[in-house]
């Protein structure tokens, strides 16, 4: 199924641009000012679409993307920001003691957009980002909870019928493995959705995990469709009903993303 935007870095820019500007940026602009007094680290910057909105904003803005592809990626999409000193690029891994002396206490705002459901071992990670943050920063958060219809990215399946197929990333990880290679799905394909069913988050476990680590929920919203889906299949984003937010576990089923503002 793997669809346009999976095989072009510039549509993934794109789609990314457009989804930051229209949506990601008025949330978050309802808790904090965003202008150039603003300093934003995007962990997981990816292909630099949501930096690029960011420092279209007037905000400066520092990337760090552990991922070399995606890391050359955003070094082309984002040239002149970079080159005229709003923008900074790193790879290295954030856990590292240069990324440590680098970023501590520099930024505003940290951004984690489709990031977190991709990192093990969350228990540590939610926390040790805080140390990045100025007094009186934020953290944006926006992920797919694993229990949606396609929160295991099968989508990113060669074989169509997988792609499309919801929750069949469900089932137990040896049955699930054996699906994906019954399916003729590459062994770089199946690593990856094994990775992402090891590390898929609920909206429970973050809320749990955010509130341990001392944080607070400054501002939260459920989509029944993801604001993404506009850019990727043409689908008007639409927040989730109020009264299915209000039933635990049931309500990961049925939201296909949600946007949190956290701050210390």
């Amino acid at each position: 199924m793997s669809l346009a935007h999976h095989q072009d870095h510039q549509i993934r820019y794109r789609q990314q641009f457009d989804n930051a500007k229209h949506y990601l940026i008025p949330f978050i602009a309802s808790t904090m000012p965003l202008d150039q007094h603003t300093h934003v680290l995007d962990i997981g910057c990816g292909d630099g679409g949501v930096m690029g909105a960011m420092l279209e904003r007037g905000c400066s803005a520092t990337g760090i993307e552990l991922n070399k592809l995606k890391f050359e990626f955003a070094s082309e999409n984002i040239a002149t920001h970079i080159n005229n000193g709003k923008a900074t690029l790193i790879n290295i891994n954030i856990y590292e003691e240069e990324a440590l002396v680098t970023l501590k206490e520099k930024f505003d705002l940290i951004i984690l957009k489709d990031v977190i459901e991709h990192i093990p071992n969350q228990e540590k990670f939610i926390p040790y980002i805080k140390q990045f943050l100025k007094p009186g920063g934020r953290i944006f958060f926006g992920f797919p909870p694993w229990y949606m219809p396609h929160g295991g990215h099968q989508q990113i399946c060669e074989n169509r019928f997988l792609g499309f197929l919801p929750y069949f990333h469900l089932l137990p990880k040896p049955l699930y493995r054996a699906v994906l290679k019954t399916f003729g799905e590459s062994d770089g394909t199946v690593h990856e959705l094994m990775e992402i069913k090891y590390t898929g988050i609920s909206i429970e476990r973050f809320e749990k995990i955010v509130l341990n680590s001392n944080y607070v929920i400054e501002k939260k919203q459920p989509y029944l469709i993801n604001p993404i889906y506009k850019d990727k299949f043409g689908w008007n984003p639409k927040k989730q009903f109020a009264i299915i937010n209000m039933i635990p576990f049931i309500r990961n089923f049925l939201t296909t993303c949600v946007y949190y503002v956290i701050r210390k």
